[in-house]
């Protein structure tokens, strides 16, 4: 794996009118799989325009592929060398699914008609959409429409792949060949992807990112993330009153998530119980902030 910086912000800022959608936000990314958590508007989808060259930000700096996407002529070379799959891609419903990945293979520069027909079988072959190459976009399921569309992001080989919710839609069975595909091209290449699964982080990423409210909360490994819940998850035979979240799991008991009583039988954490204990502390001091 490439120690090479691929992509670098620096104090970036996004305003939609009144709202920061960015607020000063710094990050360098390197070959791997980087996993960007947040809630609904935390500003996860406006960071990954802003890196696949979508958007242009208000304020601060930004590097991709060693290039200047504010430039025209550099943000042409990133466009170039990237894959980038939108929560929406917006598809022509009379395509087929192979017209689609072959239509962006085209915006791409592919000129050569065989090798890109053998770059767009590749690819949908990839994501187990051979089958279903000839049937129009508009007949597909919306998760075949999703893989069509990781497909198309994949075309070319990019240097760096920005995916906004990559597996919403997704059967269990293709979210696991969906990680087996990421976690291969990750290997030497950047990836940048958004999600609410914190599953998806845990079994593909070598690190994690938190934005919330616009900006980053936390920036480490999912290890990391998960000992922010360190001594503060127990189980219980009812669910404790005093915790922030409880459930009962498979196994009957209670799982529960807060400041645990002195007699609490604390159990390991996952990442995800750090993620809500981090979100819960970033409320509490938004509000003690709003009340001073």
């Amino acid at each position: 794996m490439t120690n090479e910086r691929t992509v670098l912000t620096r104090e970036l800022g996004v305003r939609f009118r009144r709202s920061v959608a960015l607020d000063s936000v710094t990050l360098s990314l390197r070959a791997g799989v980087t996993g960007l958590l947040g809630p609904n508007g935390a500003g996860k989808t406006t960071l990954l325009r802003a890196v696949a060259t979508a958007l242009v930000p208000d304020t601060g700096e930004i590097s991709v592929l060693g290039r200047d996407p504010r430039d025209p002529r550099e943000r042409t070379e990133i466009r170039r060398r990237l894959g980038f799959l939108p929560q929406d891609p917006g598809f022509h419903p009379h395509f087929t699914a192979f017209e689609f990945v072959d239509y962006v293979a085209i915006l791409k520069e592919m000129t050569h008609r065989a090798r890109r027909h053998d770059e767009v079988r590749r690819v949908l072959d990839a994501v187990g959409m051979s089958e279903h190459r000839g049937r129009r976009m508009k007949a597909l399921s919306g998760g075949m429409r999703r893989r069509v569309a990781l497909a198309a992001a994949l075309a070319g080989a990019p240097e760096l792949l920005v995916l906004d919710e990559p597996t919403v839609g997704l059967d269990p069975g293709q979210r696991l060949r969906f990680r087996e595909l990421i976690a291969e091209i990750g290997e030497g290449r950047t990836v940048l992807l958004s999600t609410h699964q914190t599953e998806d982080v845990s079994a593909l990423c070598h690190r994690v990112v938190v934005l919330d409210h616009g900006a980053v909360k936390f920036d480490g490994d999912p290890a990391g993330l998960s000992a922010v819940a360190e001594g503060r998850v127990w189980s219980s035979a009812e669910r404790d009153p005093r915790a922030l979240a409880g459930w009962r799991t498979g196994t009957g008991a209670f799982r529960n998530i807060g400041s645990p009583p002195p007699d609490a039988e604390t159990v390991a954490p996952a990442l995800e119980d750090g993620y809500l204990l981090l979100l819960d502390a970033t409320t509490r001091t938004a509000a003690r902030g709003t009340t001073a």
